[in-house]
């Protein structure tokens, strides 16, 4: 099994920054591919950004490429999402997710979830 837990949401200013981490445990956190969600209410979990294993590869939901970058510490068996220049609608809940990926690219289905931290960004 792999606990994932996330960290880092909060209340913030439209065009301020925050910075989500997310911890993976309980197996060799390198084997797996890592991603960001976020569920805004009354809306469906929409994909926010993707990582491979290694670190190398990323994939981003078009609403926030430029703005959020994801990036991982294999030491630290951490994920982190670096959100700039946010805007209201971003707030949501945000949830990391791991899965065991064979291959070394960007996933888009996840087999652990967190259980989520709250963004709100005010306008």
């Amino acid at each position: 099994q792999v606990q994932v837990v996330e960290s880092g949401g909060g209340l913030v200013q439209a065009g301020g920054s925050l910075r989500l981490s997310c911890v993976a445990s309980g197996r060799t956190s390198s084997n797996y591919a890592m991603g960001w969600f976020r569920q805004a209410p009354g809306k469906e979990r929409e994909f926010v950004a993707a990582l491979s294993r290694s670190g190398s590869k990323r994939d981003y939901a078009d609403s926030v490429k430029g703005r959020f970058t994801i990036a991982r510490d294999n030491a630290k068996n951490t994920v982190a999402l670096q959100m700039n220049s946010l805007k209201p609608e971003d707030t949501a809940v945000y949830y990391c997710a791991a899965k065991l990926a064979v291959w070394d690219t960007p996933l888009y289905e996840y087999d652990y979830w967190g259980r989520g931290t709250q963004v709100t960004v005010s306008s």
